[in-house]
């Protein structure tokens, strides 16, 4: 059986060089780089002073691409500075590397080995390089993180209501009236942020121009989905987690299922379906065929995610408002 081929390019004396693939294994405090050919590994501070540091080492490397996991924040600026100074940086699902990880016999596990299995998931897998969130997308991503988590909060305190004595009920009602100022300020922020920008404000009007899709709604789509309208059908749904994958296996045949992807989206984009298969008459329409066929409510409630993300991102790259006396070009 045959190695995997290996990559390679010329240098300026003529001679031939390896491709280079790097994996950044990023914790809180620090980040593993592992370095693949030769199985390199050094670490940096995450901090702006280390990140910098990076960055300037690895465009001396020149990598074909730079793999780092999406891990809870703390990737974000090193994959915004990485990508400022043009390297070509892909923040891939956790999972995906865990299951390739296990599938090459990668059991171990230390922040160096995990930085070098992500080089190699780089070389192997070569997965597509992402548009970094710019400046504007990423304070808008801030925004949405927090009204996220006020609205956590709002619903923790909504239900301890329910179960209050009457010592504690004043205190409880106070803290919810300033939860939900801080939801109305965010909101405003939200919005004057979008109307302030050109690219944003036309986006928005497009992504509102679909029966079902609303401020909230297209704010987590442009915040948290800057890709949308750069990738096709396929694989904007994957990226989200709504295209569905098979799992036959043993007794189970014919099942489909969604996961990965980003939690935040789906959740915005399964409120949206929600509206939509009452008030928008496409997907209404593609909705109560589901049904007739014996879908389950939720199965076609995902279905209709899945067809409403693909007229967003349809939309958006050919920059037209939605009209549903017209054909869109997506698979139902």
């Amino acid at each position: 059986m045959h190695g995997p081929v290996q990559h390679c390019s010329l240098d300026l004396k003529g001679g031939v060089m390896p491709e280079t693939f790097i994996g950044l294994d990023i914790a809180k405090d620090h980040i593993d780089v592992g370095i693949r050919p030769g199985d390199e590994t050094w670490q940096v501070t995450n901090t702006p002073e280390g990140i910098a540091h990076l960055a300037t080492r690895l465009e001396e490397v020149a990598p074909v691409c730079i793999v780092l996991e999406a891990s809870g924040g703390y990737e974000h600026e090193a994959a915004a500075v990485l990508g400022a100074a043009s390297l070509p940086v892909a923040v891939v699902n956790a999972r995906q590397v865990r299951d390739f990880a296990k599938a090459t016999g990668q059991l171990a596990k230390t922040d160096r080995l995990d930085a070098l299995i992500l080089a190699r998931f780089a070389d192997v897998v070569r997965p597509e390089i992402r548009p970094v969130l710019e400046g504007e997308a990423e304070e808008l991503r801030t925004l949405l993180v927090r009204r996220t988590q006020v609205m956590h909060m709002l619903t923790a305190e909504k239900n301890r209501l329910k179960q209050a004595g009457h010592a504690v009920r004043p205190h409880i009602e106070a803290h919810i009236a300033y939860l939900e100022g801080q939801k109305a300020d965010l909101d405003r922020e939200l919005g004057g942020r979008i109307k302030t920008s050109p690219l944003w404000r036309e986006k928005d009007d497009l992504l509102q121009s679909i029966k079902g899709i609303g401020e909230v709604c297209s704010r987590t789509l442009l915040g948290a989905l800057p890709e949308l309208g750069t990738l096709s059908h396929k694989q904007i749904a994957a990226l989200v987690g709504v295209a569905p994958f098979a799992r036959d296996s043993g007794t189970l045949r014919g099942k489909r299922t969604i996961w990965g992807g980003r939690k935040k989206v789906r959740h915005a984009l399964y409120m949206a379906a929600v509206c939509a298969a009452t008030h928008n008459p496409v997907i209404a329409a593609f909705y109560q065929r589901l049904l007739a066929r014996g879908k389950p409510k939720k199965v076609a409630l995902t279905a209709c995610m899945h067809k409403l993300l693909l007229i967003c991102n349809a939309l958006l790259r050919s920059r037209t408002r939605w009209n549903p006396s017209h054909q869109t070009p997506v698979a139902a």
